[in-house]
Order: structure tokens, then sequence, then C-alpha cells
């Protein structure tokens, strides 16, 4: 019997963005983005406690991405049925939400695994997002809201950007996102705030230009090249932890079944 790889499998491009650790930074930055979606937050606001408890869904939306790029086909099928169930309860439904969503997903997972180095060419770009319109389908993203390449993603994001605004819950959004409640013992509250600190100023400065501009942040001259670095030597220090510790269950068994 074939080996059940799910939805990407090894080869894919999909594997080698995920697989990087610090694919989550990317993960901050798109929360980001889409706090910038004015109707999107105005939504999750009145119908999620995501900022009561903000770990929860910081915690489901990785397992989720991870079962996704990673799990077995059933695993996976099953995941994205709890989201559709879950998206129906809250009546977080509009297709073209979903697809802005999905975007500020694949776009900001795409930029941070470069930006820390995992080598993507220009194809690779465009095998990646083509690939990501089937995490798309999974919940409920029509195909034609769906970008199929770089070039694609990029057109959408200027076709979006006229309608996005700071309102008042992107700033709670954001202030979330850079600076959640800690659920740490006190003793070590200072270091995790630090490391915290660390991840989301990497993902600020991961946001593009005009979106920075939206939350009001200065132009800081060679700030790329700060995020760069910065990224680069963090995934140094990620690469020399333990295996468990690197990478989550869901990647550790795929890497089983290849292997098999």
């Amino acid at each position: 019997m074939p080996t059940d790889f799910g939805y990407f499998g090894p080869g894919s491009v999909t594997w080698r963005v995920h697989a990087e650790p610090l694919t989550m930074v990317g993960g901050l930055r798109a929360l980001l983005l889409q706090a910038l979606h004015p109707e999107a937050m105005r939504l999750l606001y009145a119908r999620s406690s995501f900022q009561d408890d903000p770990w929860a869904r910081l915690q489901a939306t990785v397992i989720y991405v991870a079962t996704v790029s990673f799990g077995t086909t059933p695993e996976v099928d099953a995941a994205a049925e709890h989201v559709r169930d879950v998206h129906r309860r809250l009546g977080i439904t509009d297709p073209e939400q979903l697809a802005w969503v999905h975007a500020c997903e694949v776009d900001s997972f795409l930029v941070a695994a470069r930006y820390a180095g995992v080598r993507i060419s220009n194809a690779d770009a465009d095998g990646y997002v083509d690939e990501q319109a089937r995490a798309a389908r999974l919940v409920g993203v029509p195909a034609k809201l769906t970008p199929r390449s770089a070039a694609d993603l990029e057109a959408y994001f200027t076709a979006m950007r006229p309608g996005l605004r700071l309102t008042r819950e992107a700033r709670a959004a954001a202030r979330v996102v850079i600076a959640p409640p800690l659920p740490v013992p006190r003793r070590w509250a200072l270091p995790a705030r630090a490391g915290w600190t660390a991840l989301s100023s990497l993902a600020v400065g991961l946001l593009p230009s005009w979106a920075r501009r939206m939350y009001r942040l200065p132009a800081l001259p060679g700030a790329g090249i700060a995020t760069t670095a910065g990224l680069r030597t963090m995934r140094a220090a990620v690469t020399a932890l333990p295996e468990n510790w690197k990478h989550g269950p869901h990647y550790r068994a795929a890497m089983a079944r290849a292997a098999s």
C-alpha cells in the first residue's frame, strides 16, 4: 500500500517551507496583516473570544497548519472539517474573508522562510502558492479567489489595499500579537517576554512597507537587513536544538513515514 503523505508530501515546496521552525514568525506577520481587514476583524471581535485567550487560538492555528502540511489524508480531512464547523458556528463563512486569511498566511510563510535563509527560487515560490490552493479549498475558499502564483498573490494584495484600515479592533489585535499575556510562572516572565518580543519584532520587520505605514510605524533605514540578520541568527540557534524541540510531532511523523 502506498504511504499516505496527505495533500503534499516529500518533494513539495510546502514541506520545505513549513519544515522551517521560524515559519512561526511568518504566522505572527500573518495575524498583523489579517487585522487590517475591517470587516473580518469586526466579526472576529463580535463572535470570538480570541482576545481573552490568544494562546488557545495561536496553538490551534499552529496545530492546524502542521496537520494540513504533514498529516495523513484522514488527519487533514478531520482537521479541516473541525475548522469549517468552528467557522460555521461563529458565522465566519464569507468566502472573500476566508480568502484574505489564506492569502495573508501564504504570503507570510513564504516571506519568513526566504528571510530565514531557506533557498526558494521564483519557480519554487509559484509552486508553493499553487500548492497552497489545496489548503484554501479545505476551508472553503473558492478557486476563483485563490492566488495560484506569486504574481497572483502580489496582485491580490494590490487589489485589497484600498479597503484595508487600521481600526480600533486592528490596534487591539496587534497589541495581543506583539505583547500578549504570557502563561508562564513569574520567575520565567522576564526571559519569556524578551523572547516573545524578539519574535514579534521580527514579524513586524517582515511586514510590507504599506502595512507598516498603516500601523504608523517609522521607516527605519536598514530595517530589512536587520530583520534578515535577526532571523538567520535565530535560525542558527534553533538548528542546534534537539529534534523534538525544533520540530513538532506532525513533522516528525511525516519524516518517519518518508523514511520507511
